[in-house]
């Protein structure tokens, strides 16, 4: 009985634990956040890095190279995307009057077919000036991320110099090769999946662009870089990347083109997202479909949009580290997905 209490106790001082923890780090995300994104930035640009530095390069011109050419491509993007925000919200009016006419339009042509809608309450509900806010406010929090790009940069900067030297400095502070094990193989995940749906998120966003472009539809620029940092967010992210794309375009152009944009964005996440995507990174990330959903939650909580962002890796950092535990491995295993059992 005593032994139960104390099982008891225990547990409860572990999940009190847990969160003050939790509500430590959501209360100093305005610190946390910079520093990961400066981590996840530097993450992906340390293969350009090592690439110079192995051609014999220099480790500060390698910087120097690799920085410079992230500054000139980051600060053309915010240019297009400054404007096309500035842009886009002061016709949000103009945008959103032509969806209720299209709205009520609708309507009236259900009522033909003798479906009575109540307008009263769907125009409530469907209130197209707030939705063309909402689309505006993802864009301008987007942009937001990057308001200490003076802090980022440095913090880019550092770790990149800083990741030649971190592996061997852990090797000289702990010579357990299970640990050392353990951190090489959350690094090369991370990275691996990191570039990788980088470059699968820059393939989406190109092909959007193109597509768009080709369409007439407004702002396509600005809906490829979003369909870029959204696919970054696993399952809700290409949908709510769609939704601003089509609504335009059925502004422009009407229902015909909009549908047409939605094949496209459709056949684009069928084709990149389905096939593509895990031929080339394989199934190895060992997360279940439920827990992948749960992250994007949960980490969005915590972090903000950009939690979101990076729910995925985040949560492979959380169940590797359950993992090189034995008491904590039964939560590696339930964030893992099934092929991990059948192991």
């Amino acid at each position: 009985m005593t032994k139960d209490k104390n099982r008891v106790a225990y547990i409860l001082v572990i999940m009190a634990s847990i969160v003050i923890i939790l509500a430590g780090i959501k209360s100093a995300s305005v610190i946390l956040v910079p520093i990961l994104l400066s981590l996840f930035i530097a993450i992906i640009l340390s293969p350009a890095y090592n690439f110079f530095n192995k051609k014999g390069l220099p480790e500060i011109l390698s910087l120097i190279v690799v920085v410079t050419i992230f500054i000139i491509l980051l600060g053309l993007i915010a240019k297009l995307i400054g404007t096309s925000v500035s842009d886009f919200s002061s016709n949000i009016d103009e945008y959103s009057t032509k969806l209720t006419l299209y709205y009520e339009a609708i309507l009236k042509q259900s009522e033909i077919f003798g479906v009575v809608l109540p307008l009263d309450e769907f125009s409530t509900a469907f209130d197209t000036k707030r939705i063309m806010i909402f689309i505006t406010s993802i864009l301008k929090s987007m942009s937001s991320l990057f308001t200490n790009g003076f802090v980022i940069l440095l913090s880019v900067m550092f770790m990149l110099l800083e990741s030649q030297h971190f592996v061997q400095k852990i090797e000289f502070a702990n010579h357990s090769k299970d640990i050392m094990q353990k951190i090489r193989e959350i690094f090369q995940k991370i990275q691996s999946y990191m570039v990788l749906k980088a470059l699968m998120s820059l393939l989406t966003g190109f092909i959007i662009w193109v597509a768009l472009l080709y369409i007439g539809t407004d702002y396509a620029f600005l809906w490829a870089v979003l369909a870029f940092l959204l696919n970054f967010i696993p399952n809700i992210g290409s949908i709510i990347a769609a939704v601003p794309a089509i609504l335009i375009t059925l502004v422009q152009y009407g229902f015909l083109n909009a549908f047409f944009v939605f094949l496209v964005y459709l056949g684009v996440n069928v084709i990149v997202g389905s096939i593509l995507e895990p031929k080339i990174m394989g199934r190895g990330l060992g997360l279940s479909t439920l827990v992948i959903f749960l992250s994007l939650i949960f980490w969005g909580w915590l972090l903000g949009i950009v939690g979101m962002l990076l729910s995925i890796p985040l949560t492979i950092m959380a169940k590797i580290a359950f993992d090189s535990n034995e008491s904590s491995r039964w939560i590696s295993i339930l964030l893992g997905s099934e092929e991990y059992i059948k192991k």
